[in-house]
């Protein structure tokens, strides 16, 4: 969340900004809130005080001998004026914390103008696109004429937006995931970490799905209030909620293979076809949590170890700076990464690597302690996917298609393939 200091010193200035995104924020009805929340502070403070020093006159007078019942009397009211007060103090912050958690954060500076994805800045290209000597097809054609990409049976199990991956490509699926592991672990100094793929709201109100996007989340039905992960930032991120971590922990950079699961409600009739928006797919998460002065060098940091990936299966793809209008509600700044689809003939996003600065910490009470003030401060958070594992498959089958419809193996993964060259009928 935005720091509450920030909303009560400079609201002017927080609404300016959040004014980029074309978020509208109520300054009016804010420090109307505002106002009632001190006024009921202070009054608590006050019957608070006047209680304690009740309690001591009246321990005084018994001392005296004194009849005590006037003062017993007066302390009773002011007991319940007190818990009248709390209760209106606890009801105002209540409604200002609702109002914070549906605030998205504030923008880094370099972010560009601009009120949706027609604004956002190419800030780097890699590699050119494969120019065929026949008409290639998209990864949906390629897939099913092998016969291992199987929608219908998939429809026949759960609905649209599923598929079943047979054989040979669920083994190259399964290479790509072992590969970024591999690459993030092994290269870029990442801890490899198994999480629940279930999670509380509790945990999702901390990397800010909720409450914000309930309806793009699987829920459990039954006792349990758990949530299926839209993606592996929620169960990473959360590692360090509730935690005063020591300045040298810092930085702590971890990968995870998950499933992801997102009911996709906010995409209704967008990329229906193939493995683009699905329910369920996987992806390799990263996330960094470091030093505040720290997290826009990460920021770079992160988003070259996802291009990496990229790069060493060789499949063209652009960086672009997301403007203020498509940034993502939690994030302050984010490069999306894209990736060439020759059926398409467009770069589609498969990464996108954003820093959260202190908004997601805040959320969580995840803090650090500043060797130079000695107090418990926010750390800032970081994170991208290393790739998305179901769009990197995409972007081999038809950026590795062959006339006969078979598909080479990039170089780099045909060690975890067996040493196989060729995916063919």
């Amino acid at each position: 969340m935005i720091d509450p200091k920030l909303l009560r010193s400079a609201p002017e200035e927080v609404a300016r900004q959040l004014a980029r995104r074309g978020y509208q924020f109520d300054l009016t009805a804010w420090q109307g809130l505002e106002q009632q929340r001190r006024h009921w502070q202070i009054e608590t403070d006050r019957l608070r005080a006047a209680r304690n020093n009740q309690a001591k006159l009246v321990g005084q007078a018994r001392g005296r001998g004194e009849d005590i019942a006037p003062l017993l009397q007066q302390g009773e009211a002011l007991t319940a004026g007190l818990s009248n007060a709390e209760q209106q103090l606890n009801a105002a912050q209540g409604q200002l914390e609702r109002w914070q958690l549906d605030l998205p954060n504030l923008l880094h500076a370099s972010v560009p103008d601009g009120s949706d994805e027609s604004a956002n800045v190419e800030v780097a290209r890699h590699g050119e696109p494969r120019q065929f000597g026949f008409q290639p097809r998209d990864h949906v054609d390629i897939g099913e004429s092998l016969g291992l990409l199987d929608f219908e049976a998939a429809g026949r199990i759960s609905g649209a937006r599923f598929v079943v991956i047979r054989a040979a490509l669920a083994r190259l699926q399964r290479a790509l995931a072992q590969f970024m592991l591999d690459l993030h672990t092994r290269e870029h100094g990442y801890t490899e970490i198994y999480a629940p793929y279930l999670v509380s709201s509790r945990a999702l109100v901390g990397t800010g799905q909720l409450p914000k996007f309930e309806q793009d989340l699987f829920a459990l039905r039954g006792e349990h209030d758990l949530y299926l992960i839209p993606t592996a930032e929620v169960s990473l991120t959360n590692l360090v909620r509730e935690q005063i971590l020591a300045p040298e922990a810092l930085p702590l950079k971890f990968v995870a293979h998950t499933p992801c699961f997102r009911s996709e409600a906010g995409a209704a009739g967008r990329d229906t076809r193939g493995m683009i928006r699905q329910h369920q797919f996987e992806k390799v998460e990263l996330v960094q949590i470091v030093r505040p002065e720290d997290s826009y060098a990460a920021l770079e940091a992160l988003r070259g170890h996802a291009e990496t990936v990229l790069q060493r299966l060789q499949l063209p793809y652009r960086v672009v700076l997301l403007c203020a209008g498509d940034t993502g509600f939690g994030s302050a700044k984010t490069y999306d990464l894209e990736v060439w689809l020759p059926s398409q003939n467009k770069y589609r996003e498969i990464s996108s690597c954003s820093n959260f600065e202190a908004y997601q910490a805040r959320r969580m009470q995840a803090r650090w302690r500043n060797p130079d003030s000695g107090k418990p401060e926010p750390v800032h958070t970081l994170n991208g996917s290393g790739v998305a594992v179901g769009r990197a498959l995409v972007a081999l089958l038809e950026n590795y298609q062959n006339e006969d419809g078979s598909i080479e193996v990039p170089s780099a993964l045909r060690s975890y393939m067996g040493g196989e060259t060729t995916i063919g009928r």
